[in-house]
């Protein structure tokens, strides 16, 4: 068999060694295992030729750094000259123009590619267009060590020969390695190694007794190469929760021998996450949290002989932080009666957790709750606001853009207050109506009504001139309503005023009596005739007065039309307090006000001039 002369890889072998004494003065004969020889200076010449005691030292080359190699038959090395040995030239170049080189100097001219070895020596061969080729040492020395004339890998297994000629007996052989002894059999002439590794890498030597004489081997540098690079794992140091994890455990084959088969297994915090397989890579389509850690890879061969692991990798899965914070509202559009449930719902578009919420209003330093869902049961108008939702999950915080909150207070308690309150005025002056609410949310409109007809708007109401035409009764209607569309409608009505004008002469006085009856008389003529008819008309008035309020107590005056369906209308207001907890998220500080609801006649058709068509 031919081989190319090369280097040889490592050796996962373990390699015995023996305790290594000083050297003893003994004979030769008396030398036991273990003795250490003493070592002498190697020198190696350009060829690879070394000098120890006289003996040349051999280095095995890489096969494969020139493109002219020369192959040995038998294919050991050095190789010994009883063995027959051939060499071929092998590689390009220009074909028959092979020039031949002996000990560094000129031997064969244009000589052949291939020869059969008669002289001991090192050899090397040139060819124009490939160059020189790496040195080969043809030994002839009585005792020679032998590896074998191949690049050796990891996970090998390598037999070293310790042969003397073959006209000599050799016995009691022992084998060193970097100046210690290898265990082994003194019977035996060959050692081998299995499972090589790179630290099985060194300077090998042979000693033993070659007929009477003892003699030491040159030096056999052996490099054992490796089979597959040590791993190195790449990937994103960190990512996101659901985002894929893609990991490559990174090994190059040795060049100096077809890549073999191997398998990939990937660890987390110690733990297999993967393999072994024949892929490099491992996927994880989306992460969790739970996949943060510190990871790592191993490669090995098919039988189990070599393998490497990686430096670990440290990696980090984030949460994704909340964004698309919103809040949404119930009634719609955040606007409430005085008592109405509120109910917020806060929602996030992307965000892994777990996720915290928070309720806030502006103003206010307190949280008003926690959770997505936040449940206001009884409405005050304190609640009014900004309302904000705040999301954390531990890392990173986003909130939702403030949403108002609006709670409407219903109009209540109208009361109509006149001007002069009861003055004395003369006939034809003006007189003034103010109404005004003890409670309601702004805006507030006012309808004035007389004798149910309405005349008027706004919260003043002036008479400029009192006669006759503006006696009746007087009521004025405070009206406030939610939302723009006015879905719901809030009224109150005043109680009624009563304004009575009698034309008695040209001249008279008003009086305006507890802001319920407007009277007005004349005053004339001779004292007497008007002293006698006053008091006839006093006593007519009181009588027909009495009757007249008799008859109100048994038929009230028809009251204004009925509000619509939808609206409630409110005649006074109660305030209680608070006697327990309240259910409500936001408590109430101030007294509760609960108003008195009259019930609306329902699915009554509108007149065309229904006084309530033009109240807003």
């Amino acid at each position: 068999m031919t081989a190319i002369l090369g280097p040889s890889t490592t050796s996962a072998t373990k390699l015995w060694t023996h305790p290594v004494p000083t050297m003893s003065h003994h004979h030769p004969h008396s030398r036991q295992p273990g003795d250490r020889w003493p070592w002498q200076r190697v020198t190696a010449s350009a060829h690879g030729r070394g000098h120890r005691d006289g003996r040349e030292a051999q280095t095995l080359g890489l096969a494969g750094a020139q493109t002219t190699q020369l192959l040995v038959q038998p294919p050991w090395t050095p190789a010994v000259l009883w063995d027959r040995v051939t060499l071929t030239c092998q590689g390009s170049g220009t074909a028959g123009a092979t020039t031949w080189y002996k000990d560094g100097r000129r031997w064969w001219q244009e000589g052949p590619d291939s020869f059969l070895v008669t002289e001991s020596g090192t050899y090397t061969r040139d060819r124009p267009g490939s160059g020189r080729s790496p040195p080969v040492l043809v030994s002839n020395d009585l005792l020679v060590l032998q590896v074998p004339a191949r690049a050796l890998l990891e996970g090998d297994t390598v037999t070293l020969r310790c042969r003397g000629r073959p006209d000599k007996l050799l016995t009691r052989v022992q084998f060193h390695k970097d100046g210690k002894d290898l265990w082994g059999h003194l019977s035996r002439t060959e050692l081998s190694l299995s499972r090589l590794q790179v630290h099985s890498s060194g300077r090998y030597q042979c000693e033993g007794w070659v007929g009477s004489e003892m003699k030491v081997s040159a030096l056999v540098t052996v490099t054992v190469h490796e089979l597959f690079s040590v791993p190195v794992l790449e990937g994103p140091p960190e990512l996101t929760e659901g985002s894929p994890l893609n990991l490559s455990c990174l090994s190059s084959p040795s060049p100096l021998r077809p890549p073999v088969p191997l398998l990939y297994s990937f660890y987390r915090d110690g733990q297999r996450v993967g393999g072994p397989q024949g892929s490099p890579q491992l996927l994880v389509p989306a992460v969790g949290f739970s996949h943060s850690g510190n990871y790592r890879c191993q490669v090995s061969s098919r039988d189990g002989a070599v393998w490497k692991s990686s430096a670990q990798l440290g990696v980090t899965v984030r949460k994704v932080p909340p964004s698309g914070v919103s809040v949404s509202v119930q009634p719609p559009g955040g606007q409430l009666a005085l008592g109405d449930s509120l109910v917020l719902s806060c929602t996030v578009a992307m965000g892994t957790g777990p996720l915290s919420f928070s309720w806030h209003r502006e103003g206010s330093g307190a949280t008003l709750g926690t959770g997505p869902r936040l449940e206001l049961r009884h409405a005050g108008d304190n609640d009014s606001g900004h309302y904000q939702c705040r999301v954390s999950n531990g890392e990173s915080v986003a909130q939702s853009v403030p949403l108002n909150v609006t709670v409407l207070v219903p109009v209540a308690n109208a009361t109509i207050t006149p001007s002069p309150p009861a003055l004395q005025v003369r006939p034809g002056d003006p007189v003034t109506l103010r109404c005004s609410v003890q409670v309601g949310s702004a805006p507030v409109t006012f309808t004035w009504l007389h004798n149910g007809q309405e005349v008027a708007r706004g919260p003043l109401l002036d008479i400029r001139d009192v006669d006759v035409g503006h006696s009746g009764t007087y009521h004025c209607m405070a009206t406030n309503q939610l939302g723009q569309d006015g879905h719901r409608v809030f009224r109150a009505l005043s109680p009624e005023l009563a304004l009575e004008v009698t034309p008695q002469g040209t001249t008279g006085q008003l009086w305006i009596t507890g802001g319920v009856t407007l009277m007005a008389t004349g005053l004339g003529g001779s004292l007497l005739f008007l002293v006698l008819l006053m008091g006839g008309v006093v006593g007519w008035r009181r009588w027909n007065n009495m009757a007249a309020r008799k008859q109100q107590e048994r038929a009230p005056p028809e009251p204004p039309a009925p509000p619509e369906e939808g609206e409630v209308l409110y005649t006074h207001v109660v305030i209680t307090k608070q006697t327990g907890a309240s259910p409500r998220a936001t408590t109430l500080q101030d007294p509760q006000v609960t108003y008195a609801e009259l019930p609306a006649t329902h699915g009554r058709p509108r007149e065309s001039g229904d006084i309530y068509g033009n109240v807003l």
